[in-house]
């Protein structure tokens, strides 16, 4: 509770109607039972250091138009107020308890319209215990568990000490969760908690166990649920609740996935649930979970994948960090578990896919399917992998990832040099129209903007291209389609190998183990190779090499560095291997199909293919 820190700019409003606690008789000690209520405003520091008048005027309009009012109505009184903290006391415990849940609910409606990032969200602690009053100020046992409450307490909602459950049970309309005991801060013995959120479910009702489950979108469904604060330090359940949050942000970010609003999902916070009732209950097959640990200044955190349908870990991990900077961790974390979870559902939905008899495919699973074919580089399965794209357009003329990866197959084959050169005019065409109608369906997906892109690139059109691919990472930053795309699209823009590195750096960061790691690979082995960095350049090529299904380039890149490093021999062997996958394999060949970027870039890189000894 904020008025146990220090350095925090108070916040204090009084209005005329409003009864201050002031004692008898100045200077005696007196006690009393109270119910005692601990409020604390939910990352306050983050939105003082986002817009601090803004917050601050906020603050002031929620406690004149809602808060005071709701206090004063109640019978209660304001003990003190520091920054974003209120102490308050009430005669009675179901006036304290009803007193909150109506704020409470009264925030929720004011929060609405409001970006998420930018909402002012409350904590809230109540407990009935004895008070010692001393001049304007109480304290004692009975105020530290109420402060301590507040710290647990779901943001938005309300914990209560079983001494007030008990008393309010049967006076109030309102459904509490058992959060059975727990060890609060600095509190000697347990204490029986129980929780209120605005999501909870009326009071008495439950779901049966067999009523009908939610019927599962028509793309990859998931929830992240609360992680477990598992340290005994109420404090760090602010850090737990940041890091759930935030990988529901990040995987929102991607089309291709249905993800639970936190505000759904958190109404299981500190309960134990069954994850197949879970996913029943929200409508999802996947299941995030995890759990933060802390032992002094270091934090370890677990995380988990789940399908819900087979109870199954498709993947677990964890991580382990310094608290110095707490926010930078808490992105380190996010952003490694997104990296992990998004493509691990993405495999599993290929492999559904695969596994579905053909007439029951609807426009999704024939999108998953085709994308199987995509990742395996050669002309049988670029084939299969665009009728079922067109296939998937058929059925659903709307759906604009469909469009997008139409058009990113068309253009993704003449890189690998695929498909028949007299063709390639019809092919762009198709292209160019299938990726313009993705974004004209859906402006949002990334997808289609970098199927647009990759058009862009091969047109020649680089400023363009790059354009695009920056759309792309702006609407998903997270995603290594992205930078890989803003790489590609740099590295055949005349000068400027050098800026195409991070962006491949990114997308091998984001997705180390992308059925596409051997094309951003041989990327960056492409760019090192112009920079002159022959070493790097080698290393790179020779991991994209290790990848089967991924055709001659691989072997290509090789050779061009091998012999830009002068290593003559080992380049004509990454030759003839890269010759033995593609017999066609030549000058004349590639000059056919290579994307239309600078022309520096392409004869840069057929030199260095016949120093390798690619013949004309």
């Amino acid at each position: 509770m904020v008025f146990f820190k220090s350095g925090v700019s108070s916040l204090r409003v009084d209005l005329p109607n409003m009864r201050r606690y002031t004692p008898s008789m100045a200077g005696d000690t007196q006690r009393r039972l109270a119910a005692i209520v601990s409020t604390d405003v939910v990352g306050y520091s983050r939105l003082m250091g986002l817009d601090e008048e803004g917050t601050l005027a906020a603050l002031r309009a929620h406690r004149a138009e809602l808060i005071d009012a709701k206090i004063a109505e109640h019978g209660g009184r304001i003990v003190k107020t520091m920054g974003d903290g209120l102490l308050l006391e009430f005669p009675s415990v179901v006036n304290a308890t009803q007193c909150v849940i109506e704020v409470q609910q009264g925030m929720a409606e004011r929060n609405e319209g409001i970006d998420e990032d930018r909402r002012i969200t409350f904590r809230v602690g109540v407990n009935l215990g004895d008070i010692i009053i001393e001049g304007e100020d109480i304290h004692g046992d009975g105020v530290n568990i109420a402060a301590r409450l507040q710290e647990i307490a779901e943001p938005g909602g309300v914990a209560i000490s079983r001494r007030v459950h008990d008393d309010v049970q049967d006076r109030l309309d309102a459904p509490f969760d058992d959060a059975g005991e727990q060890t609060l801060k600095n509190i000697a013995r347990p204490i029986h908690v129980w929780r209120w959120s605005p999501m909870a479910r009326p009071a008495g009702s439950s779901s049966p166990p067999d009523s009908e489950p939610l019927a599962l979108p028509d793309k990859p469904s998931i929830a992240v649920l609360p992680f477990d604060n598992m340290s005994g330090d109420p404090e760090q359940e602010y850090f737990a609740d940041g890091i759930a949050e935030d990988v529901i942000t990040a995987l929102s970010r991607f089309r291709s996935l249905f993800v639970i609003a936190r505000n759904s999902s958190f109404t299981y916070k500190g309960r134990a649930v069954d994850i197949t009732q879970v996913a029943s209950e929200l409508g999802v097959r996947y299941v995030v979970e995890g759990s933060v640990r802390k032992a002094g200044n270091r934090v370890r955190i677990t995380a988990q994948l789940i399908d819900a349908a087979t109870g199954n870990h498709l993947w677990a991990d964890r991580f382990d960090g310094n608290l110095d900077d707490v926010f930078d961790l808490q992105d380190q974390i996010t952003e490694q578990i997104v990296v992990a979870v998004e493509p691990e559902i993405g495999a599993r939905e290929r492999d559904r896919a695969r596994r579905k008899p053909p007439e029951s495919l609807d426009a999704w699973a024939l999108v998953q399917r085709g994308l199987s074919h995509f990742y395996r580089i050669n002309e049988t399965d670029r084939a299969e992998a665009i009728r079922l794209f067109r296939e998937a357009i058929s059925l659903d003329p709307e759906f604009a990832a469909a469009h997008a990866y139409l058009a990113y197959t068309l253009r993704a084959s003449r890189s690998v040099a695929l498909g028949d050169a007299e063709d390639d005019a019809k092919a762009a065409a198709s292209a160019r129209a299938a990726a313009e109608r993705a974004v004209s369906l859906d402006s949002n997906e990334p997808m289609a903007h970098l199927a647009l892109g990759r058009v862009h690139i091969f047109a020649g059109e680089t400023e363009m291209a790059i354009g695009e691919m920056r759309t792309a990472i702006a609407i998903n930053p997270n995603l290594a389609w992205g930078h890989h795309g803003l790489g590609y699209a740099y590295y055949y823009s005349a000068g400027q190998a050098e800026q195409a590195l991070p962006h491949l750096d990114a997308a091998l960061r984001f997705s180390p183990r992308s059925p596409l790691l051997w094309s951003i690979l041989i990327i960056k082995g492409s760019a090192l190779r112009v920079l002159g960095r022959n070493d790097e350049a080698i290393e790179h090529c020779r991991r994209a090499c290790q990848f089967p299904d991924s055709g001659f380039m691989p072997q290509l890149n090789l050779a061009a560095a091998l012999a830009e490093a002068g290593q003559n021999s080992e380049a004509r062997t990454a030759t003839e291997k890269a010759m033995r996958l593609q017999p066609a394999l030549s000058i004349s060949f590639l000059r056919g199909r290579r994307p239309g970027g600078d022309e520096t870039i392409a004869k840069s890189f057929l030199d260095s293919l016949r120093k390798a000894g690619v013949p004309e």
